[in-house]
């Protein structure tokens, strides 16, 4: 539904936001990007390219990135066209073709020397071009688990996906199975 480069940075955009601790009653989830080491466990694995810094910095700008991708998930298509626009013009985005580490044609629009903060709002912002073209912004849901406001990406063919990954669907499975076994006892 989306190019491979968008899907992976919707993805990691959305647990990059997970990482914020929770803002309902009850949801009692921890900061999980309070260290340098937490941002290197982050950044493992991940197909960025670039400068990567490991200092406080570089730590303290991803962290302030997080509330601004957080507004995608919470802001209707107008908006999120107004958040994508200066998103791109504050970083001076130049879109360029590149085909690295075997994944493909795909877009960078930041040197690799910019700092990582910038280049992963560039990249977030041209995923959700992608999102937008498409008429996709239903996709990015918050979770419905009871006191959750982890954020998703649904990426699934049927549009279905209602909860994180953080345990929530089972909760709500249980739960309504309770209730139902109770509601015939």
């Amino acid at each position: 539904m989306f190019t491979h480069d968008a899907e992976e940075a919707l993805t990691w955009g959305a647990e990059l936001v997970n990482t914020m601790p929770g803002t309902l009653p009850g949801d009692g989830s921890p900061d999980t990007l309070t260290s340098v080491e937490d941002l290197a466990a982050f950044f493992a694995g991940r197909p960025w390219t670039g400068r990567f810094d490991r200092d406080e910095a570089e730590l303290a700008a991803v962290r302030e990135l997080r509330p601004q991708l957080r507004r995608y998930w919470e802001s209707d298509e107008s908006e999120v066209v107004a958040l994508v626009n200066a998103m791109l013009a504050e970083a001076g985005a130049v879109p360029r073709l590149v085909d690295h580490d075997g994944i493909g044609w795909h877009i960078h629009a930041t040197p690799l020397e910019a700092p990582l903060a910038e280049r992963m709002a560039v990249e977030f912002a041209f995923a959700m071009v992608d999102v937008v073209r498409a008429d996709g912004l239903d996709r990015l849901r918050v979770c419905e688990g009871e006191d959750c406001d982890d954020v998703i990406v649904d990426l699934s063919k049927n549009r279905s996906r209602r909860y994180c990954d953080g345990g929530c669907a089972a909760r709500a499975h249980t739960a309504a199975y309770r209730a139902r076994k109770a509601a015939r006892a």
